[in-house]
């Protein structure tokens, strides 16, 4: 099966035909999660310049980024309530505002005070992004159009994670990390205003109608636990990754790689997974949302498996195609949602879907990092590849409730 071709038209263009209310939907969702996304990756470029600017020890720069991470996670549910009492399009206008604002002011920043308030002022704006953005998207689209909508609205958080990052260094090299950080800001708050007024206006469980025939609506019980069971694969899958990122430096160093060439992994790895969280949303309207979990998932496992004994030059010739499987999954997890809700839950279930997948994703480089600490560094990386299988019965518990749909 060719790879659709990775682009912005297949963010806009998912449909022959379309409503324009459905592009401003889509494309409103898209440019807010490419902006949050690339905010929460600027932190990594900024940590080394505010640890020479302000004298910080590596735990107090691991505080700032938690500041930011954990903010972001503990309030996408309350997020996703008040947009439920005043409207998608002003909440996520306000949150995008408030995550300008707080690199204006960590812009502004004079020491670790300043900074924590101004990360806690970004993160919580950026709360607002994953939930209502991507409730959004499940109102404007149906059926197989609704997944392949939410794995581009994924994949543009991949692009924004390139572009703002980038964006940011190119313009350290004619300015300083202050006003830089300042214009960036301002680029938020302006598209705050963007977002109020172009992002379309949907009653609370307005949604456009499958054009399929209406099947039986599953009782609410039977949505609890179908959604419960998405819930654990995707928090298995959060953790599986980020527990994935933080051995493969340390697996690649014992291969004989150099500083350069863990940083030419990681891109390998980050690429892939930017074209497999587009790819797999394709794949997943094709084959089905099982079908693909197996898939991915299985593939992670067999892919991680087989890094290990490699040499440097095959490993890093693997890595692309992990990225693909690492990350594709999250495009059908997601897409899945709306399908085992009513739509006047969508908001509130994709709310603690991200706080459980951002919050797994937090804690599991601490709990395998433990793991790795007494048993060494292979082990545990054998250990994250097992740990990956418990989706897949998971998965398949999920089959039923999802072909009701």
């Amino acid at each position: 099966m060719a790879m659709p071709r990775l682009s912005w038209e297949n963010f806009t263009a998912l449909a022959p035909r379309i409503s324009s209310e459905q592009r401003r939907a889509a494309s409103v969702a898209g440019v807010a999660h490419a902006l949050h996304d690339g905010y929460t990756d600027l932190i990594y470029i900024m940590l080394p310049l505010w640890q020479a600017e302000f004298g910080l020890t590596y735990a107090a720069l691991g505080v700032l980024r938690s500041m930011f991470v954990g903010a972001m996670a503990c309030l996408q549910i309350p997020a996703g309530l008040m947009s439920e009492r005043f409207g998608a399009p002003l909440i996520l206008a306000l949150g995008t505002a408030l995550a300008g604002a707080g690199y204006c002011f960590a812009g502004l920043s004079t020491g670790m005070a300043m900074l924590l308030c101004a990360l806690l002022i970004s993160g919580i704006g950026a709360s607002a992004q994953h939930p209502i953005a991507s409730a959004l998207v499940a109102r404007a689209f149906a059926g197989p159009q609704s997944l392949k909508a939410l794995g581009a609205y994924n994949f543009s958080g991949d692009l924004g994670k390139m572009t703002v990052p980038a964006t940011l260094s190119l313009m350290l090299l004619v300015m300083a990390w202050r006003p830089a950080l300042v214009i960036l800001g301002c680029v938020g708050i302006a598209l705050a205003a963007v977002i109020l007024f172009a992002a379309p206006r949907y009653e609370s469980g307005q949604a456009v109608r499958l054009r399929d025939s209406p099947k039986a609506e599953p009782k609410p019980k039977q949505q609890s636990v179908a959604f419960a069971l998405l819930t654990s694969i995707g928090i298995i899958d959060s953790a599986t990754r980020m527990a994935f990122l933080l051995f493969l430096p340390f697996v690649l160093t014992e291969k004989g790689a150099s500083l350069q060439t863990v940083g030419l992994a990681m891109t390998l790895v980050f690429a892939g997974g930017a074209a497999g969280k587009l790819a797999c949303a394709f794949i997943g309207a094709r084959i089905g949302a099982i079908g693909t979990v197996w898939l991915t998932e299985g593939l992670t496992a067999a892919g991680i498996l087989a890094l290990t004994p490699l040499p440097l030059d095959a490993a890093l010739i693997l890595l692309p195609l992990i990225g693909v499987a690492l990350n594709g999954t999250s495009s059908v997890l997601y897409g899945s949602v709306p399908d085992l809700v009513t739509p006047q839950w969508r908001t509130r279930a994709l709310s603690i879907f991200y706080t459980g997948t951002i919050g797994s994703g937090a804690l599991a480089p601490v709990l395998f990092g433990r793991l790795g600490d007494v048993l060494g560094v292979r082990p545990a990386l054998m250990l994250v590849a097992s740990f990956v299988l418990l989706t897949l019965p998971i998965a398949a518990l999920l089959r039923r409730p999802l072909a009701q749909q």
